[in-house]
């Protein structure tokens, strides 16, 4: 009885080489109908057609509509290829003008650095009163309580000069801003963001996009900055 020869022996791991690689797509290129394809393949069609039933004339008509509809949206996509890396240069130059200034981000957490205001903004809708803001260090312990008063209702600016309730300065680090206040006669949590320093900016490739890369933070998306803010 013959035995079935095993595979073990062959190493199907092995990457291909760029000869191999450019042969590949020679042969992919190669097995794509071209507009010349398409007129060799009609041409055969109506030497070949039966006397008795030729073929109709819209359907040839249909035939070279689907074939240009095909085409124009083939170069549709290479256009809109060549546009989206035009939109995400002109992306990336614009956000390497935001090194060095402060954005405002969706988050109520901010870093305290040498010798800076930890600032931020708090947003009604309707107006709140008796608003207060309670700075929190990392451990959630409220370092600082910084009243408001009462607020129209819109964005208001916060700055925490980085002191203590009895005026020592506290370490760098991360910090919240939590804010509350009555509206209708409730006590309410009212939205809070903070701005952060942007120190560089990340030009991903692909669908990575742009990100700006935040002191003490991390990175975020340009798409997530809220403003824009010199200080």
């Amino acid at each position: 009885m013959s035995s079935i020869s095993s595979f073990s022996g062959l190493n199907l791991h092995v990457p291909l080489t760029d000869e191999q690689i450019k042969a590949n797509k020679d042969i992919d290129a190669k097995q794509q109908l071209q507009q010349d394809d398409f007129f060799a393949l009609l041409s055969q069609q109506l030497a070949y057609q039966d006397p008795f039933k030729p073929v109709d004339n819209s359907e040839m008509i249909a035939q070279m509509a689907s074939f240009t509809t095909a085409e124009g949206i083939s170069t549709m996509g290479a256009e809109f290829g060549a546009m989206t890396e035009v939109l995400n240069s002109s992306k990336a130059l614009e956000a390497s003008t935001l090194v060095g200034k402060k954005v405002l981000i969706p988050s109520n957490t901010g870093y305290l650095g040498e010798e800076d205001n930890l600032t931020g903004s708090v947003t009604t809708k309707s107006g709140a009163y008796n608003v207060m803001v309670r700075v929190e260090n990392e451990l959630g312990v409220v370092v600082r309580s910084l009243p408001l008063g009462d607020l129209g209702a819109g964005n208001h600016r916060i700055s925490w000069d980085g002191l203590s309730q009895n005026g020592d300065r506290l370490p760098n680090g991360k910090y919240s801003f939590n804010t509350t206040g009555m509206v209708n006669g409730r006590g309410e949590e009212l939205t809070t963001a903070s701005y952060a320093h942007v120190q560089s900016v990340s030009l991903g490739g692909g669908n990575a996009g742009v990100n700006l890369n935040l002191k003490g933070l991390g990175g975020i998306r340009l798409a997530d900055a809220i403003e824009v803010s010199e200080k």
